[in-house]
């Protein structure tokens, strides 16, 4: 077990300084994304100062779409230090996925977008456009 330091964290204190609540934390440690911390002589968890920089590396590759999985791989790659064509295929894998995701979300603009064309808005909303597109039954 690692020695403790004066520069060690509470979860509270790392939740603050990560700027991330403490149910996330505990939760990552379960996922093995943080490393559990050693615990001080009365049994709290003690994080190191890197703890932080982990947790905002975890953040920042959310934001960016990546899953917990391939954060983990990340973290992994990082630490080994010697992979930079394995990240770059990672974030490759992402970018497909991401365009991917966006056209399917530009179909649904398009469709969405044609509806609401076609819908005066006014009057009952028997012979809606939207109300009839969601009521049809689709054969595939």
């Amino acid at each position: 077990m690692n020695a403790l330091s004066e520069s060690d964290m509470t979860i509270g204190q790392l939740a603050r300084r990560a700027g991330s609540d403490v149910e996330t934390i505990r939760y990552y440690e379960r996922r093995g994304l943080l490393p559990p911390p050693p615990r001080s002589g009365n049994g709290y968890r003690r994080y190191p100062p890197d703890a932080a920089r982990r947790l905002r590396f975890i953040r920042r590759a959310k934001t960016l779409g990546f899953t917990l999985a391939e954060i983990g791989e990340l973290l992994s790659l990082r630490e080994a230090g010697n992979n930079r064509a394995a990240v770059k295929e990672l974030a490759r894998a992402r970018l497909a996925d991401l365009d991917a995701r966006l056209a399917d979300l530009q179909r649904m603009r398009d469709a969405l977008a044609d509806l609401d064309q076609r819908c005066s808005g006014r009057g009952t909303v028997s012979g809606c456009p939207i109300i009839e597109a969601l009521d049809q039954e689709t054969t595939a």
